[in-house]
Formats: C-alpha cells, sequence, structure tokens
C-alpha cells in the first residue's frame, strides 16, 4: 500500500466529530491577546485543500504562536482520519511538539497530543498525557471525553463513566448522556442504555453531536440483535457526517453479515486508501468473485507489512479477520487476535477472536474475551454465546 494508514478507535472518531462543538474555546490560552494583521491581504496560515501539505510558512509561525499551531494539527489529524495517511499524524506532531514539552503549559496542545498517541495504540501514555491537561485545566470536556474514550477502548468501563461524569459538567446536559450511555450500554444495561439514549431529544444537537447519538444507537442496535433498526441510525449518521468512515466500517459488516456484497462495495467505493474500509472491500470481492480481488488483497497485505516493518501493528483487528476471512488461515488469525485482545477490548476485538476460535474448534482458546464480557455483563447478539453463563 502506498500511503500507510492509522488505526483510528472510537476516541480519535468522537473528537474528529466534536471538534466543532468543543474546540473553538479551547484553542488559545484564555489570557492571550488577539493578533490584528496590518492588512486585510496579510495571510496568517495557509491551510492546503485536499490532503496537501501546509506551507512551510504557516509551519513556521505555528512554532511560536498556539492559535495558528492547534488549528493547524487539528487539521492534520483530520486528514490523517479521512485519508489513512500516517504521515499527517507526524506533521501533526512536529507542529505540536513546542508545545507539548515538558515546561509547556497548553491543554489544548496536549489534547491533541493525547489523540495522535491513541491512534498509535499508546493508550497508556495518552492517558499519562491527560493527565498534564487535568493538572492544568480540570474541567476540559475535550480531555475527560478522550479519557472516557480510551477507557473504554481498554474495556476500563467504570472509570469511563466516572470520566464521563466529569466531560458533563462542562459540556451540554444531552451531550453527557450520550457519553454516559455508551458505557453504559457495555456495562450490563445495553437495552436500558438503548432505550435511554433513543428517547433522549435529539432537538438543539449539533449535527457532530446528533450523530455522534446516532452512531452510538446503531452499535447498540447492532449488539441487541436488531440490524434493521441499526440500519437506519447508520443512514441517519452518515446523511449528518457522509466521510466518517468509522460508521462506514460498521455499517459495511452489518451489510457483510446480511449477505449484501455489491452494497458495501457501492458504499465503499473509493475508499481503498483507509485499511480498515479496504478490508471490508476486499471480503466483499471475495463473496462476489469480484476481479479486484487479487490486486486489492495484494494491496492490503502490502499494508500489514508494512505495519510491521515499522513496529506498529496497529491494524491487528484488521490482519485477524483478513486471515481468518480471507486467507483462510484460522490458526494464524487466532494467534493476531489473541494479541490483539491484551491491548483492546471492544466488543468487535471479541467477535473476531471468538470467531477464530471457533473456526479451529477451540473455543476455549477465547476464554480471555468470554471471562471478560461476562465480567463487565457486556452483550453481543453476533457471538452467538449468552456470555452471562459458563462455556
Amino acid at each position: 500500500m502506498s500511503r500507510p494508514s492509522a488505526r483510528w478507535t472510537r476516541t480519535a472518531a468522537l473528537v474528529a466529530v466534536l471538534t466543532a462543538a468543543l474546540a473553538g474555546a479551547l484553542s488559545a490560552p484564555a489570557n492571550a491577546r488577539p493578533y490584528v494583521p496590518k492588512s486585510d491581504g496579510q495571510v496568517l496560515a495557509e491551510l492546503p485543500a485536499g490532503a496537501h501539505h501546509a506551507e512551510l510558512t504557516a509551519r513556521r509561525m505555528a512554532s511560536g504562536r498556539l492559535d495558528v499551531a492547534v488549528p493547524l494539527a487539528q487539521f492534520y489529524i483530520q486528514q490523517a482520519r479521512s485519508t489513512g495517511d500516517l504521515r499527517f499524524l507526524g506533521y501533526a506532531e512536529a507542529v505540536l511538539a513546542p508545545w507539548v514539552a515538558p515546561n509547556s503549559s497548553a491543554p489544548a496542545a496536549l489534547v491533541l497530543q493525547a489523540t495522535i498517541q491513541q491512534s498509535r495504540h499508546e493508550f497508556d501514555a495518552a492517558l499519562t498525557t491527560l493527565d498534564r491537561v487535568f493538572s492544568r485545566r480540570r474541567e476540559d470536556p475535550q480531555a475527560w471525553l478522550t479519557r472516557a474514550t480510551i477507557l473504554r477502548v481498554q474495556g476500563r468501563y467504570a472509570l469511563g463513566v466516572a470520566a464521563c461524569e466529569e466531560f458533563g459538567r462542562s459540556a451540554d446536559r444531552a451531550v453527557a448522556s450520550i457519553c454516559r450511555q455508551s458505557l453504559r450500554g457495555l456495562n450490563g444495561h445495553l437495552q436500558s442504555a438503548y432505550d435511554t439514549l433513543a428517547q433522549d431529544p435529539a432537538q438543539g444537537l449539533l449535527d457532530p453531536e446528533r450523530a455522534w447519538r446516532d452512531s452510538e444507537l446503531g452499535e447498540m442496535a447492532v449488539r441487541l440483535g436488531r440490524d434493521a433498526e441499526a440500519e437506519r441510525w447508520f443512514l441517519e449518521e452518515l446523511a449528518l457526517l457522509p466521510h466518517d468512515f468509522y460508521v462506514r466500517a460498521a455499517y459495511a459488516d452489518l451489510l457483510l453479515r446480511q449477505h449484501r456484497p455489491a452494497q458495501v462495495l457501492a458504499l465503499l467505493k473509493g475508499q481503498g486508501s483507509i485499511e480498515p474500509l479496504l478490508l471490508r472491500m476486499v471480503i466483499a470481492e471475495r463473496q462476489l468473485h469480484d476481479p479486484h480481488l487479487a490486486q486489492d488483497r495484494m494491496q492490503l497485505e502490502a499494508a500489514f507489512g508494512a505495519e510491521a516493518e515499522r513496529g506498529e501493528p496497529v491494524h491487528r483487528r484488521e490482519q485477524a479477520r483478513f486471515l481468518l476471512e480471507v486467507a483462510s488461515q484460522p490458526r494464524a488469525a487466532l494467534a493476531v487476535a489473541l494479541t490483539n485482545w491484551q491491548v483492546q477490548r471492544e466488543p468487535d476485538d471479541a467477535l473476531v477472536l471468538v470467531n477464530a476460535a471457533r473456526a479451529v474448534g477451540e473455543l476455549h482458546q477465547a476464554a480471555p474475551a468470554l471471562e471478560f464480557l461476562r465480567d463487565q455483563g457486556v452483550l453481543d447478539a453476533r457471538l452467538g454465546i449468552d456470555t452471562a453463563a459458563p462455556t
């Protein structure tokens, strides 16, 4: 693959869609005086269209001006997410470097640094960076949201709920409810969390906030086994944020389970630079005996190989699914899924581990995931297992 991509988990997706709602007040120091240009024609910073690199002048300005560095880093992070190009995270990190040094006091920059660390699966490092934010600015909603969703990825739900409560001190009540219910839905209260969130009024929510709500409802509906409702929520979310690849991947999985591969390819057309989406394309092509399968499979294998060479195997979940559903190597898939489970504990991580263990006829190999699901009260109809009962 020509461009390596970042592994964007729930944290990056949520921070990206909520940046417009939360970041405006956080992008510059509270006591910073606005800079007034000498003329209307003076260029302060050049943020490129599409996926092009910013001009050197803007990057030089960012080293001395936080009000330039933060939006420029946000732009790079968004470009990494929308294009799948990991190099943009490096650009963002370079822009933030002067502002995240040990002696720096720039909470907005530190939150973005934590987002970059999360995208590389450096979860503990990201939490440490957020602790620096809280030591300077306790009530930082974007930081608390990021913390809540990192803890969610790690399966530390009780701490995640506590972070949602902190988030709620500075966030709109309806937005804070989305955070809380998303965690309750994973911690033994799936049905009530779904009902509560579905009944919460959506009036007054900004488009990014409503999109977050719809995506959570879609995922909850999937785990409840209500695919028709999930499809409706996913389509509503994509109407608000058409380029949200996280939800495109979730919707593609639903279509694949329903044996609708042609619709998967239509949904993901032109998205092959993003590895999680390329995986779904390859699975759909295999089901259809599509002539593009060989080329796209080779591209995906090259991407996994490049990650291994860099020492950044951030797509282990996708690699396990590829080995299981495309390469027909269930034993290798199981090994990768077990390694992935040590780092990330979302329902989809449990699902690929259980499926791989089933494929080799050794369901007991999935015991780490199944024990975790039982302990936490996580329900997921896709597993076909009662996680409340012994296996």
